[in-house]
């Protein structure tokens, strides 16, 4: 299975990038998980919030292939569990699917972008530094993976 983390920002903190790289060797071998950082849009005196928005969106649409299935990490989506996150990918993986999980920028994700996801995902109604979120999906993607292999990390 293969899935793609896009997400706005580079140049992260070296905890976010050892809490990635834990988590990531974690993963079972056939699960190909993969982190693309996209470069921020513009954000000053000229510019404005939906500007840059739209600049993000254009770096993600240019980095979405036409066969993967867009997932957006939105504060206004639905809440899962690790349980039901392990149910989707284990659908994802029975249906053959490629994800593209989208995490935003300071503004979020343009509405343009947030219209061509098949499903939005929220961690939480809190507002998270995006950086963080970067390590606990990784850390729940495993935890996903942990539970459908019947690990004991998932209690």
């Amino acid at each position: 299975m293969r899935i793609k983390v896009l997400a706005v920002g580079k140049k992260m903190p070296g905890w976010v990038q050892a809490g990635w790289a834990e988590y990531h060797k974690r993963l079972p071998k056939e699960v190909k998980l993969a982190l693309i950082e996209i470069a921020p849009g513009n954000r000053g005196k000229s510019s404005s919030a939906a500007t840059a928005m739209k600049e993000e969106a254009a770096r993600m649409l240019a980095a979405i292939e036409p066969t993967d299935t867009v997932i957006a990490l939105d504060v206004k989506g639905r809440n899962w569990s690790t349980e039901q996150l392990a149910e989707n990918i284990a659908s994802w993986q029975m249906d053959g699917l490629q994800i593209a999980l989208l995490i935003g920028g300071p503004d979020g994700i343009a509405p343009e972008l947030l219209a061509q996801a098949k499903q939005r995902w929220s961690f939480s109604n809190l507002t998270l530094p995006h950086p963080l979120v970067r390590v606990v999906l990784v850390e729940q993607i495993y935890r996903a993976f942990s539970l459908l292999n019947n690990h004991p990390y998932h209690k």
